[in-house]
């Protein structure tokens, strides 16, 4: 799913067992959590693009309940992580992790319709070819009337809004001249192409946005 990637980026520490730790997923938890509350469906099926750790999903599945979760992530060592966190905090709504690249066209077929597609801090580690297929598989895979919410670094309007961004995404570029933020107007373009309406992009913390878009 991703390519060469700075030692700041998709950090994830050993800890006792299966378990792997993200730093920054602690720190953005609480923040997300009150997002999914506002603008996310509170019954049916979710989907969660790339888990990671499985630090948010065990989180998630707390906060929303009523929402039958499926963690993915591409990783084994993560999927095994996912599982161990989902086992550790007890939760009943939440699957097993399943393997899925969502940049490869033609994952949407090998999933039921969703209710809720969650993505967290993956568009800005892509190409954008990739970002694109992501979303337009999404959009397939989203139920009539489902939401997709993307959540991570952006670009505003061509520019980068904080020092820390101008620093991060020069990172990532020297790593990799294909990744890098993506600019808000094209992701609303390529959610409007994806035949999805967006609804509202929310500020968070640490500079970050949530973009939340609606299937018809």
């Amino acid at each position: 799913m991703t390519g060469k990637l700075p030692s700041s980026a998709s950090v994830a520490l050993p800890m006792d067992g299966a378990k792997l730790h993200a730093p920054a997923a602690d720190r953005n938890c609480a923040a997300l959590c009150e997002l999914l509350l506002a603008h996310a469906p509170h019954k049916g099926r979710a989907l969660e693009i790339a888990s990671g750790t499985g630090q948010h999903i065990a989180a998630f599945a707390t906060a929303l309940p009523g929402l039958s979760w499926q963690p993915s992530e591409p990783d084994a060592a993560r999927r095994a992580s996912i599982d161990a966190y989902v086992r550790d905090a007890g939760v009943t709504n939440v699957a097993p992790a399943i393997a899925l690249d969502a940049t490869a066209d033609g994952w949407h077929g090998g999933v039921a319709p969703q209710d809720l597609i969650f993505l967290a801090n993956l568009l800005h580690l892509i190409p954008t070819p990739a970002a694109q297929c992501l979303i337009a598989q999404a959009a397939l895979a989203l139920a009539p009337r489902g939401t997709l919410i993307l959540y991570g670094p952006f670009r505003r309007a061509g520019r980068l809004t904080s020092a820390g961004d101008v620093i991060f995404d020069a990172e990532l570029r020297a790593a990799d001249p294909a990744i890098g933020y993506k600019d808000t107007a094209d992701v609303i373009t390529w959610l409007d192409r994806a035949g999805l309406a967006p609804v509202s992009i929310v500020a968070l913390p640490a500079n970050n946005l949530g973009i939340i878009a609606g299937k018809p």
